[in-house]
């Protein structure tokens, strides 16, 4: 987490005159951070750098990716009682929230696991905005792919840009950003799977397609010998409800928004355990 960063999630909390946790006197104190409900924890990172840039050691042996049960500590925190509590509220927001998507991700990923070893489990730019890294790592730390972080990462295709100019127009002019950019077709139906396939795109997105045509367009690009030249994602519709019904498709990767936009924040509190009296 960058210093600019800290600073403006600190001065969105504080305001410019703290008169709640000024209310207290300033004298060493100790705390705990701990969880309330079985999770994946992520946002240590992000919470001991706020901690640290506010005077507070957090001591911790736990880093992003860890389960825990209900009642774990996640953090000791030892520092100025008006350090800590202005430390809290922020901290615990990044917490409960990178948890909660790590904790969403590990489930999802857990469901896939136990029908295929290698499909990838990945989210995508459904993220809010001005925290996208964070709630990405949140899923690396879950188990699953971060797919690509930006516009700039990979060329994707989607249907608004084949609705402008046609997928074979499209991979065309993909080819010309640069060598090193893998480029990605969204399709809606078999036929445009092997257009795309056959056009050596390296990504083929099957957009909102029920598993049953997934496994159908699967069948068509391995009988005509393009199914190992590409990378197969399903994508559009796909939930923790119905994902196992897509883990047994045999795509290589399910992207899911849901991972993030949908996930439960985690209940994470602190308590004060010494005052100073």
């Amino acid at each position: 987490m960058l210093i600019k960063e800290i600073e403006s999630f600190i001065e969105e909390d504080l305001g410019y005159d703290d008169v709640s946790c000024t209310l207290v006197p300033d004298r060493p104190a100790e705390a705990v951070i701990f969880t309330k409900e079985d999770c994946t924890v992520s946002g240590i990172t992000e919470a001991a750098a706020i901690c640290s840039y506010l005077g507070v050691k957090a001591e911790t042996d736990l880093k992003d990716g860890s389960r825990l049960k209900a009642g774990d500590i996640i953090f000791r925190l030892r520092g100025g009682a008006v350090s800590i509590l202005r430390a809290e509220r922020l901290v615990l927001n990044f917490l409960g929230h990178l948890s909660g998507i790590a904790t969403q991700t590990q489930a999802c990923v857990d469901i896939v696991r136990r029908h295929s070893e290698t499909t990838r489990v990945a989210c995508t730019r459904k993220t809010t905005p001005g925290i996208r890294k964070f709630e990405k790592k949140a899923v690396i730390a879950g188990g699953g792919d971060s797919h690509r972080f930006n516009l700039s990462d990979a060329v994707m295709i989607k249907d608004n840009h084949i609705k402008l100019m046609g997928i074979e127009a499209a991979i065309r002019a993909a080819r010309k950003s640069s060598f090193t950019r893998k480029i990605e077709v969204e399709v809606e139906s078999a036929g445009d799977a092997v257009l795309a396939a056959g056009m050596g795109a390296d990504i083929i997105m099957l957009d909102n397609m029920k598993p049953e045509e997934i496994r159908n367009t699967l069948g068509i690009l391995e009988e005509k010998g393009l199914r190992n030249s590409v990378l197969i994602e399903a994508s559009g519709g796909i939930s923790r409800e119905n994902l196992e019904q897509y883990a047994k498709t045999g795509v290589d990767v399910i992207s899911m928004g849901s991972l993030i936009h949908k996930s439960r924040w985690i209940d994470i509190s602190l308590e004060i355990v010494d005052s100073g009296n």
